[in-house]
């Protein structure tokens, strides 16, 4: 007779934009943890996970999209298990971390961060104790890597005028997309945005993506 596993959703978050997509491994890090976790407590499944992707450590855990999301999944099929690669990964500052605990245990959910599954049930005095020191440390290394970061982009932006954003469009790809929007002699009509960016992807050129650029994009190229 097979075991009946417990159903439990995973929350990731990651807090740069640049540590998110495909082949970024950010997510991929945090749901091997995750589900290797879920996997060796034969009573957990993993029925849905949520990301909030370039989210905060330190925002406020109802602020954030994915996780509200969660709250409302957990509600609507019954879930009382979430789990997080760490208390860290769930929220770096120490206040968040503890009020986002809070919430979801007045919910009748339990938080479970699988690198430290006692984290937040251990009642001794000592495990409290040592859960605001983590969390403290944690915010701390936070506010210093950010400090770290911001130094170095201020120098960046000194050496070379610019620093966070997209790289701008080349000049030579904004000048075949101006000459690709032009009237045809023939027609009299004019190509798409999207024609445009098939056309350019043809020739070599493409976004930042390694794909065809946005009609968006296009619109900003004719625009400048």
């Amino acid at each position: 007779m097979s075991i009946k596993k417990k159903a439990a959703v995973a929350y990731y978050r990651t807090s740069s934009a640049t540590n998110v997509g495909p082949d970024k491994d950010s997510q991929r890090r945090q749901a091997a943890a995750v589900e290797g976790y879920a996997k060796g407590r034969a009573r957990l499944d993993v029925v849905a996970s949520f990301y909030d992707a370039a989210v905060s450590g330190a925002d406020p855990v109802d602020a954030r999209p994915g996780f509200s999301e969660l709250l409302s999944y957990c509600e609507e099929h019954d879930v009382g298990v979430v789990l997080v690669e760490s208390a860290s990964r769930f929220a770096r500052d120490l206040i968040v971390q503890l009020t986002g605990h809070a919430l979801l245990k007045a919910r009748g959910i339990e938080l479970v961060p699988v690198d430290a599954p006692e984290h937040f049930t251990d009642p001794t005095p000592t495990a409290v104790l040592v859960r605001q020191i983590l969390g403290a440390i944690s915010q701390f290394e936070k506010a210093g890597l950010v400090a770290k970061l911001r130094s170095a982009r201020d120098r960046k932006r000194q050496e070379t005028g610019r620093c966070e954003g997209r790289p701008p469009v080349p000049a030579g790809v904004v000048a075949e997309a101006r000459r690709l929007a032009r009237r045809s002699p023939v027609t009299g009509k004019r190509r798409s945005l999207r024609t445009i960016a098939a056309e350019l992807a043809a020739m070599g050129h493409l976004g930042v993506s390694g794909g065809p650029y946005s009609a968006s994009s296009i619109r900003h190229m004719l625009a400048a």
